[in-house]
């Protein structure tokens, strides 16, 4: 009879762990709901995971349990209160230090300000901040996320990192022609990528023992000051900087 020592030291000697599927299936669960655009019913989400609508009922209760997701009175699942607690806890430093910056870019410029972070082969937006006085703004909710090397924060984030590093930290994901170019300005420029019509400036933002994140404003209009705008990022980012070093 193998002892469970035994086998932690060939899994520890192989370098390679195996993960929980039920705790994947469940993650998997939460990031389904959050990019549904409505309430699923069971059977939806079951069919999304792929697994029995059984399986996917115990791991609806055990996330329910935790009020990661709760249900309508017509049964239907969505993401719950316990996720913003945990979402406050994501980079809280980062978030509390860029707040006031996004608060008077947004104001400022009457466009939608926000912080994205680099994950993996993605940017993923962190917090937003919508003008105060603005009839018709764009939403850029927390948690949506493009590509790394489509859009000004990805581009800026690019350009802290020499082709090279950038290569060996995302392989597979090309390195932007644009980004010397953003490195010297500090601040990058995208038009009709990551959504066509839609504009955005980026300045990068060095987190000390983090990972690399980037200021930015997503615009319509095409006639706007970018050099001007691009500055502000680049002296917000050096504020947020001054505050997490």
């Amino acid at each position: 009879m193998t002892s469970p020592n035994a086998a932690s030291s060939r899994s520890d000697a192989a370098g390679t762990v195996s993960p929980s599927q039920t705790l994947s299936r469940g993650i998997q669960a939460l990031e389904i709901l959050a990019a549904a655009e409505r309430s699923l019913t069971i059977a939806e989400l079951a069919a999304a995971l792929g697994v029995h609508r059984s399986v996917a009922y115990r791991i609806l209760r055990t996330l329910e349990d935790h009020s990661l997701l709760v249900r309508d009175d017509a049964g239907r699942v969505q993401p719950g209160p316990g996720l913003a607690v945990l979402a406050r806890g994501v980079s809280r430093t980062l978030q509390t230090a860029a707040l006031p910056e996004l608060t008077q870019l947004a104001n400022s410029y009457n466009m939608t300000a926000f912080v994205a972070v680099w994950d993996h082969q993605d940017c993923v937006t962190l917090v937003t901040v919508e003008p105060r006085h603005s009839a018709a703004t764009l939403v850029q909710h927390p948690g949506t996320r493009h590509p790394a090397n489509v859009g000004a924060p990805g581009i800026a984030i690019q350009s802290t990192m020499s082709p090279e590093q950038w290569n060996a930290l995302a392989p597979g994901l090309p390195y932007r022609a644009e980004a010397p170019e953003a490195r010297r300005l500090g601040y990058a420029a995208s038009h009709d990528e990551v959504i066509e019509g839609l504009s955005s400036l980026a300045a990068p933002i060095h987190v000390p023992g983090g990972r690399p994140a980037a200021i930015a404003v997503v615009y319509i209009r095409r006639d706007q000051d970018e050099a001007a705008i691009g500055q502000a990022l680049a002296a917000s980012a050096a504020r947020i900087e001054s505050q997490l070093s």
